[in-house]
């Protein structure tokens, strides 16, 4: 069952090293406004998936955090949330990581719930089910009447040739 967060408030997420942000809640108009967000528009074709993701992920964050706690500069002051210093912040791979899986893929783990029936094992015939019996060798030439069931060395039908 799909359950719906009606209240919209931020929530604040623990991104570990001591780093907290406050994020609003992963709506659609949030991931529409960040995949048309310029950076991620005008990628150039051939860009790698890697690549693509860190600046949608980038352009996510500048977008859903509002604040944060544990995030200062090279002295240790405290410095307010700005876009620069997001894009900072998710340079530092543990950060991005947490980032990604605690908030994108929470978003993306509701796509499948919503989703009625479980995913197929893979491949094109890993979720089917056998509905008959495996056949014995014995049973299989019977099954394959007189033609298949005779011997090599038993004559063969003559055909008329065409000249």
């Amino acid at each position: 069952m799909l359950r719906l967060n009606l209240a919209r408030e931020p929530g604040w997420l623990d991104l570990g090293l001591g780093v907290r942000v406050r994020v609003e809640p992963l709506t659609t108009a949030l991931m529409v406004a960040s995949r048309s967000d310029p950076a991620v528009r005008t990628l150039p074709e051939g860009t790698s998936d890697d690549e693509i993701a860190v600046i949608f992920g980038k352009a996510l964050a500048e977008r859903a955090i509002t604040d944060w706690e544990g995030v200062g500069d090279a002295e240790g002051v405290p410095v307010p949330v700005s876009p620069e210093g997001i894009a900072a912040l998710l340079d530092i791979w543990p950060i991005f990581e947490r980032f990604q899986l605690a908030y994108v893929a929470k978003g993306l783990e509701l796509d499948a719930e919503k989703n009625a029936s479980a995913p197929s094992p893979t491949g094109s015939t890993a979720g089917a089910i056998a509905i008959a019996p495996p056949v014995s060798p014995a049973n299989h030439a019977r099954a394959a009447g007189p033609a298949r069931a005779a011997s090599p060395a038993a004559p063969r039908a003559k055909t008329a040739r065409k000249s």
